[in-house]
């Protein structure tokens, strides 16, 4: 097998960055014309372009950039290429947040807000708990992170079942994950903007914790401040996807996984492939969300999961096969 070239695998992730966002920009109920709506600035098209798929465009490649890359995060820290963004508990405390608003009927600066701020006192009661007065390994961190995730995902069903029918709908949207309302958050691409240089920083240390923790000590890396350096990005990077667009499951865990089945095992190649990719495979998925039911439209969270689950079990198959 040839190794892999990082050049064009990363003008062919920037190539369909691009088509992603082309195929956004111009699908829906009314398809645009982007070039006669750039020409006539005054126009029906050019008012549609940028007050409302443009935003929402941005919006579902940021997201998708977010989830890749904290997928990619969490999958070195537990040493799992199966781990997702949402494993330890960092979107059930979002849910709460963000239902709470709904409840109160908040708007939507509330309901980023307080989505966000769920988001954080899950991550600090994950990080505090899991420490403890013992050391924090990978088991404990799980064990805790799933624990923390199965008592928020209670008190969503108590909150459910305990609103009136007005409200129940949009809760539901959100927490299937929807990008309908989306709007060019300064919080997501701030996280982005904030999360990436830091993890391409640590990407070479990335690469020796991912060949075992004993190594890595061994070659002068200081395991536990890199684990809660690489839990912090990945739970920011979680936290400010779910305050955007709700729950969307399968970016954060395929986008990583395929491209690690690709050959990009460098985090210095998979990090910036995995914003690309996830970025890219989003958009598609939203995109495609609006032509699924037209005119009606699906919550995008729905759609990856319905072409995520086949295509996950259809690698797990690849890898039994592999090993036979």
């Amino acid at each position: 097998m040839q190794p892999l070239r990082p050049l064009p695998l990363l003008l062919g992730l920037l190539l369909l960055s691009l088509l992603s966002l082309w195929f956004n920009l111009r699908t829906g109920v009314l398809s645009l014309d982007l070039f006669d709506a750039l020409r006539h600035p005054q126009s029906l098209d050019t008012r549609i372009l940028y007050e409302l798929r443009m935003p929402r465009a941005l919006n579902a490649y940021v997201t998708g950039a977010l989830l890749g890359l904290a997928g990619a995060l969490m999958q070195v820290l537990l040493r799992n290429p199966l781990a997702d963004p949402y494993i330890l508990g960092v979107s059930g405390g979002a849910s709460v947040g963000a239902l709470l608003a709904l409840s109160a009927g908040a708007g939507s600066v509330m309901l980023h807000s307080a989505a966000f701020g769920g988001a954080l006192v899950s991550m600090l009661l994950v990080f505090s708990l899991a420490h403890g007065r013992g050391s924090w390994d990978t088991t404990r961190l799980l064990l805790t992170g799933v624990v923390l995730a199965a008592g928020w995902g209670a008190l969503i069903g108590l909150m459910l079942a305990l609103n009136t029918h007005t409200q129940l709908q949009g809760m539901l949207f959100w927490l299937m994950g929807d990008l309908g309302f989306a709007q060019t958050s300064w919080l997501g691409t701030s996280t982005l903007l904030l999360v990436t240089p830091a993890a391409l920083l640590i990407a070479p240390a990335l690469n020796l914790l991912a060949g075992g923790e004993l190594r890595a000590a061994a070659l002068g890396i200081e395991v536990a401040r890199l684990r809660i350096l690489v839990y912090i990005l990945a739970s920011l990077a979680t936290a400010s996807a779910v305050t955007q667009a709700g729950n969307i499951g399968f970016i954060g865990l395929l986008a990583p996984h395929l491209l690690r089945l690709a050959g990009a095992r460098d985090h210095r190649l998979l990090l910036p492939a995995v914003l690309m990719l996830g970025g890219s495979l989003l958009s598609l998925a939203d995109a495609l969300s609006r032509l699924v039911v037209e005119p009606r439209q699906l919550p995008v969270g729905v759609l990856t999961a319905l072409l995520g689950v086949p295509l996950f079990l259809f690698l797990l198959y690849r890898a039994q096969r592999s090993y036979e």
